[in-house]
C-alpha cells in the first residue's frame, strides 16, 4: 500500500504566548512591583491635511481640478504614551513551551501517522530540539518581540523567570540592545545565560518538564512619548464614516500587543531560506509569507516550502538537509492545519 499525506492533519502549536500588556514607571523603579501604572488606550482628534494619492484614469489631467487639496483632513485616532512623569515602559506576558512536537492533535491515517511519529522521533534522537531552543531564547532575551517599541529605546533589560507552583524558580536577566536582531550569535557576557534558558525551553519541547515562563521587558524610552500596542484590523465593510481611523489593542483599558503577535516574533527563527544572508531571519511560515514585504520567500517552485520538504520526507523517504528539517519541524511547532486539499 502506497503512503499518502492524510486528508485531515492538523498541529496545535507548541509556544503558547499569552497578551503582552502595557505598564508605565521609572527606569529605576525596576525593582519596585507597586509602583508601575497601566497605560491607557485613548482618543486623539487630529487636524491632517489630504495626502493620499489620487486614482488616474485617462491620463493625468483627469484629476478633478476642484478637489480642495489645502482643505483639513480630520481624523480620530486611538494612541497610548506614557505618563510625563515615567520614562518606562513595563512589557509583560506568560509563555507556555508545550511537549509533543511533532504528534498531530488530528490526523485519519493510521499508517501516515506512524510514519510521521518514527520520522519526528529520529530527528528528535539525532538532532535534538537545541537548536530550536536557542533561537527562540534568543529572540526572548533580544525583545524581538517588542517590535516597534524596541526602535529607538536607550536602554531595554528583559528579565525571565521559570514559574513553579506561581514561584520564580530560575531567573535570567538580558540587555537586549547587546543582542542582534539580524543574527543568532550570542556575544560572551550573555552566553551563559542562553545557554540555560535553552536549554529549558529545549526540555520543554521535548516534553521532559513543564515550562511556564513570565517575560518582563523594561523599555527606557522617554517621559510622555508614544507606545505602541497592536492595531486592530477594522474591516472595510465593519467600519462607518466618521469612525476612528486608527484602533489600538486593550485589554480591560490596558494596552496590549496581541498572543499572535508575540507569537510571531518568537519564531522569527527561519535562516534557511535562500537569500537569508541579505534579509536575515523570518517568521517560520508554510511557504516563508513575509506580508509586510507583499513576498514568499519559500515559494513551491523552489521545492522549499514546508509541504514540499514534509511529503519529500514522510512520503518519498528524502531526508532533508539539516537546515531545512529544522524548519519543517519548527513549523510543526507553530501549528497548522496541513491536510492534503480535497
Amino acid at each position: 500500500m502506497t503512503l499518502k499525506t492524510a486528508s485531515v492533519l492538523a498541529f496545535e502549536r507548541k509556544l503558547d504566548p499569552s497578551d503582552a500588556l502595557f505598564y508605565a514607571g521609572n527606569w529605576d523603579q525596576r525593582d519596585t512591583a507597586d509602583d508601575w501604572q497601566a497605560v491607557p488606550i485613548r482618543e486623539k482628534s487630529v487636524r491632517g491635511t489630504a495626502s493620499h494619492r489620487m486614482k488616474v484614469k485617462g491620463g493625468a489631467d483627469s484629476i478633478k481640478q476642484d478637489m480642495k487639496f489645502e482643505s483639513p483632513n480630520p481624523q480620530l485616532v486611538d494612541v497610548a504614551t506614557l505618563p510625563n512623569e515615567a520614562d518606562t515602559l513595563k512589557v509583560v506576558f506568560t509563555l507556555r513551551v508545550l511537549g509533543g512536537t511533532g504528534k498531530p492533535s488530528a490526523c485519519n491515517d493510521a499508517d501516515y501517522l506512524n510514519k510521521l511519529l518514527d520520522t519526528v522521533r529520529g530527528y528528535a534522537d539525532t538532532q535534538g530540539f537545541g537548536e530550536l531552543g536557542r533561537r527562540y531564547a534568543f529572540n526572548l532575551a533580544n525583545g524581538r518581540f517588542l517590535w516597534r517599541n524596541r526602535i529607538g529605546a536607550e536602554q531595554v533589560e528583559v528579565r525571565i523567570a521559570h514559574l513553579v507552583s506561581g514561584a520564580a524558580q530560575e531567573t535570567w536577566t538580558f540587555d537586549a540592545l547587546a543582542l542582534p536582531l539580524r543574527s543568532f550569535e550570542a556575544p560572551s557576557e550573555a552566553a551563559d545565560a542562553l545557554d540555560s534558558l535553552a536549554r529549558l525551553i529545549t526540555d520543554g519541547l521535548a516534553g521532559q518538564q513543564h515550562v511556564l515562563l513570565q517575560v518582563t521587558a523594561f523599555v527606557r524610552i522617554g517621559a510622555g512619548q508614544e507606545v505602541f500596542p497592536s492595531q486592530e484590523l477594522i474591516l472595510k465593510d465593519e467600519r462607518n464614516r466618521g469612525d476612528k481611523s486608527k484602533t489600538l489593542y486593550h485589554v480591560n483599558n490596558i494596552a496590549g500587543i496581541h498572543s499572535q503577535k508575540i507569537g510571531n516574533a518568537l519564531r522569527t527563527i527561519d535562516t534557511w531560506y535562500e537569500g537569508a544572508d541579505e534579509m536575515g531571519p523570518i517568521a517560520v511560515e508554510p511557504y516563508g509569507s513575509v506580508t509586510t514585504q507583499g513576498k514568499a520567500y519559500r515559494q513551491p517552485k523552489q521545492k522549499l516550502d514546508f509541504y514540499n520538504l514534509l511529503d519529500n520526507w514522510i512520503i518519498k523517504d528524502q531526508t532533508p538537509p539539516v537546515e531545512q528539517q529544522h524548519f519543517v519541524i519548527a513549523t510543526l511547532v507553530r501549528g497548522g492545519v496541513f491536510g492534503e486539499a480535497g
